[in-house]
């Protein structure tokens, strides 16, 4: 009899494992593909990977503006690929080795929740036999969606999907990127900065959905620059081999015909052939979880992408150690006002919290502060001819801070500052009386805090 059982390997699995085990309990944890789930094998490690590499390549190109001449830059596209499989599989490695020594039992394998035994404990079935638990954190992530539309499927030998233009290895002369979200938009900045043709085509009229709507302009009037050729506004309605249709703005079709086609158009829960009817699980968009990620079936808990409330790698691993803390009796619940967002693009956008728009949408009575980058020393001594963004919001009135949005530098980890202050409750005036390094790009967020808030 196991303490806990895991399905799914994945940020919000394999974290919930360490915790668990650390905390004495005997875990086993099946993944039916590889530990690290998506994001460490399709997602965000190798996708930054490759960004890393896209962003070496053009610092040679521009280092003459910094008085460093590089002659003859080239890259190889295939060395690129095989690098990103190199910190793959030492990532993954890694977390075998964890496992391992915190005493966690991995079987490789799909499970399936089988039925409710008399003593209250789970049964879960595998082809490596059956395993009986008294807990489950369900962990089984998300899958790239697909929409219904004619040849957009894998019967079309054009088109990718962001698990799919991983396995590349040779760079293609153009692309199609349909969906201008996060996800399409780093694929579309590292193909573009290597040499491909690169569109993007965008049912919304700006790109990244929900994220700050100036930052997004902004980032977009970049790439335009760089040579992305933007379709927003715009329905795709079929594709046939290298060729996609779609509908603009104002109702007429137009195409754009390139060498692949890479489908980004958001990913779904995947929960299906769990079992989890079995047992009672209720499920809607994704597994219903309360805010200690119980479901409503006691025992049973679920995590990450599979409950569709946080897309994020560090959300599910949150929700993870959230999960793992309700079963030790550990006072803990999950909050969702300090989960940050980032862009990995060349310049990075970064956020926490609410926008201007999203506060007035909640019925708070907010105001913002904005400086350009530019009024960071070090931001100017690294960069040529970008400006950036700098964005605080905050309550009217008691100046608490409800959000930061940020473009430009290395805004990923910046962002990391304004987090604690909005999980620490922190107002505009108290952020002003934290000490920065000097010179350092963060110290913009204190620039910021000691700026006049703009009229409405």
């Amino acid at each position: 009899m196991y303490d806990l059982a895991i399905i799914g390997g994945g940020p919000g699995g394999y974290v919930a494992a360490q915790r668990a085990a650390e905390k004495g309990f005997k875990v086993i944890l099946f993944e039916r593909n590889f530990l690290g789930g998506v994001c460490l094998n399709e997602g965000c490690i190798p996708t930054k990977s490759l960004l890393y590499a896209a962003k070496q390549y053009t610092h040679a190109l521009d280092a003459d503006k910094f008085g460093v001449h590089a002659a003859d830059v080239s890259f190889s596209f295939g060395e690129i690929m095989a690098r990103k499989e190199k910190v793959v599989k030492k990532l993954v490695a890694a977390i075998k080795s964890s496992m391992k020594h915190l005493g966690v039992e991995v079987i490789a394998g799909t499970a399936r929740i089988e039925a409710r035994n008399a003593d209250g404990s789970f049964r879960i079935c595998t082809d490596a036999g059956a395993f009986d638990t008294a807990r489950i954190l369900v962990c089984t992530g998300s899958s790239p969606a697909v929409p219904p539309i004619k040849g957009l499927g894998e019967e079309n030998g054009a088109v990718l999907s962001s698990s799919g233009i991983l396995g590349l290895y040779t760079m293609p002369e153009s692309l199609t990127v349909i969906g201008g979200g996060v996800i399409g938009m780093e694929f579309a900045a590292f193909f573009n900065a290597m040499g491909c043709k690169v569109h993007v085509i965008e049912m919304m009229p700006g790109i990244l959905g929900p994220m700050d709507g100036e930052l997004g302009e902004l980032l977009r009037k970049t790439y335009e620059k760089r040579g992305v050729e933007f379709h927003l506004g715009c329905k795709v309605t079929m594709a046939e081999g290298n060729t996609v249709t779609f509908e603009n703005p104002q109702g007429a079709a137009e195409t754009v015909t390139s060498e692949k086609i890479l489908v980004c158009i958001g990913r779904k829960p995947s929960f299906g052939g769990l079992g989890l009817e079995n047992v009672g699980v209720r499920t809607g968009k994704g597994i219903e979880v309360d805010s200690h990620m119980r479901t409503n079936i006691e025992g049973i808990y679920a995590a990450g992408d599979v409950t569709g409330l946080s897309m994020l790698a560090h959300s599910a691993s949150r929700q993870g150690e959230v999960a793992v803390n309700d079963m030790l009796g550990i006072d803990d619940s999950m909050s969702y006002d300090a989960i940050p967002s980032v862009v990995y693009t060349n310049p990075e956008i970064a956020s926490v919290g609410l926008t201007l728009g999203q506060a007035a949408a909640k019925g708070i009575e907010a105001e913002v502060r904005k400086l350009p980058m530019t009024y960071s020393g070090r931001f100017v001594a690294e960069t040529e001819r970008e400006n950036g963004l700098c964005k605080i919001v905050s309550e009217r009135g008691s100046g608490k801070i409800l959000g930061v949005q940020m473009l430009g530098g290395p805004c990923s980890e910046i962002i990391s500052a304004a987090c604690v202050a909005l999980q620490a409750g922190l107002s505009v005036a108290q952020l002003q009386k934290v000490v920065f390094p000097h010179p350092s790009v963060s110290e913009i967020l204190k620039e910021t805090a000691f700026s006049e808030p703009l009229k409405a």
